[in-house]
């Protein structure tokens, strides 16, 4: 079979490695892909919002599958799309309808879904444009850090965390006021909670799951969690806290209220589910659901599956996921990202990637990388990520960062305590 993937990141990149592989799979198709992917699969120069270029891409290149790998088509609906077309119709796409990805496309709709169905998160009120004082007279009921979020999607920037109430205030203000466009025109004010943070991640049919590795990410740029969020530093997977005992709770107390909550409600979800977790003195909340994977998570996530991850994609298609085999690899594994001097700010592009030549046992997957004229260089502010396995925590995590040593390019930074909070101890 053909496949397509959406998507130009190190996610995309660690799918089309992992699914490349597969015997079921015959070519691997990149929209629009990376200089990574290119080694793995055929790029096509198109966007995955571009509705018609996928319908046309799909019909011309005999795609029997699609795999979405961000979250914006998803929520704009193409897997709608497909439905709706005569042609389209027949090829699954691995990803959720819209009514069913509104639980990462709408911050309201998410915590009113986790309130309905008794599933652990933290107290919240949502606000309209029209309702700016009731928003800061609800955050005066809160103990600080307050946090304060964007309804809808807003490029990874929607959601804050401030410690001083008036500068809380004056945000809600902007929001309301058009901060982040239309993904601000409704705002969830909830109460912070303190823990470890940690991604779960189930593929689904609608049905029946399987459970992938869990992950932890690191969003801050600089080393110690401080500074800017971006949109992931490094991941080490799994969490040596999520032990039987933990997972045992997330299965019963998250995983099934959700995937029963969307059969109650009549929604129908093909595709992965995210869970943004965190724990609070060893019991789970739901801190955010994403209708994707991960990234940088994929990129110590995937390298963990064992089995044919085209199979799991097949279970989804045809709505037998609970009959394939899943089997995970025990060992550590661990991703540490590379980026562009400046990001999350402003960053130069066009930089020559010299030393990949050079790596060994680990794999690389690309994120802000093309070809030009027979040379790799930048094109984004997370330009690769380093992955590596060990029998411990410590030993993936220096495999990484020794091939991370060996590659360089303009302004290359990396954060190198990646894992720092965590320990080898699992419960």
């Amino acid at each position: 079979m053909n496949l397509l993937i959406l998507g130009s990141g190190g996610r995309e990149h660690a799918l089309a490695w992992k699914l490349s592989g597969s015997r079921k799979v015959s070519r691997v198709f990149i929209a629009p892909g990376n200089a990574g992917t290119a080694e793995c699969g055929t790029n096509l120069d198109i966007s995955p919002d571009n509705f018609a270029g996928v319908r046309q891409a799909v019909i011309e290149n005999g795609i029997g599958m699609v795999v979405v790998g961000p979250e914006a088509p998803l929520v704009s609906g193409i897997h709608d799309f497909f439905l709706e077309d005569d042609i389209l119709r027949t090829v699954p796409v691995i990803g959720p309808v819209k009514k069913a990805a509104m639980l990462e496309g709408s911050k309201d709709f998410a915590k009113a879904f986790l309130t309905r169905h008794n599933i652990p998160t933290s107290r919240y009120q949502s606000f309209g444009k029209s309702s700016e004082k009731e928003a800061i007279s609800f955050l005066g009921t809160m103990d600080p850090p307050y946090v304060i979020k964007a309804d809808g999607l807003a490029a990874g920037k929607g959601v804050l965390i401030i410690d001083d109430i008036a500068e809380a205030e004056n945000e809600i203000r902007a929001i309301l006021g058009g901060k982040f466009g239309n993904a601000g025109n409704r705002i969830v004010i909830e109460q912070f909670l303190r823990g470890t943070e940690l991604s779960v991640f189930i593929a689904t049919d609608g049905r029946s799951y399987k459970i992938l590795p869990e992950a932890k990410d690191y969003k801050r740029i600089g080393e110690g969690d401080k500074g800017l969020n971006t949109g992931g530093m490094g991941a080490v997977s799994p969490v040596p806290f999520a032990g039987k005992v933990f997972m045992e709770k997330v299965r019963t107390r998250i995983i099934d209220p959700t995937v029963n909550g969307l059969i109650e409600e009549g929604i129908e979800y093909k595709g992965f589910i995210f869970f943004g977790l965190i724990n609070v003195d060893g019991d789970p909340y739901v801190i955010e659901y994403n209708a994707r994977l991960g990234d940088p998570e994929s990129e110590a996530v995937i390298p963990r599956i064992r089995s044919d991850l085209f199979e799991l994609m097949e279970g989804i298609a045809q709505g037998n996921l609970g009959e394939r085999e899943f089997l995970t690899d025990e060992r550590f594994a661990a991703t540490v990202m590379l980026v562009s001097g400046g990001y999350p700010g402003s960053f130069g592009k066009g930089y020559k990637i010299e030393g990949l030549d050079r790596t060994s046992g680990c794999v690389i997957f690309h994120a802000g990388t093309k070809n030009e004229e027979d040379k790799i260089i930048t094109s984004g502010g997370r330009v690769l990520s380093v992955s590596a396995w060990g029998n411990s925590m410590g030993e993936a995590l220096d495999l990484c960062y020794r091939n991370a040593a060996l590659i360089s390019f303009t302004g290359k930074y990396c954060r190198n305590d990646i894992g720092f909070d965590l320990n080898n101890n699992a419960e």
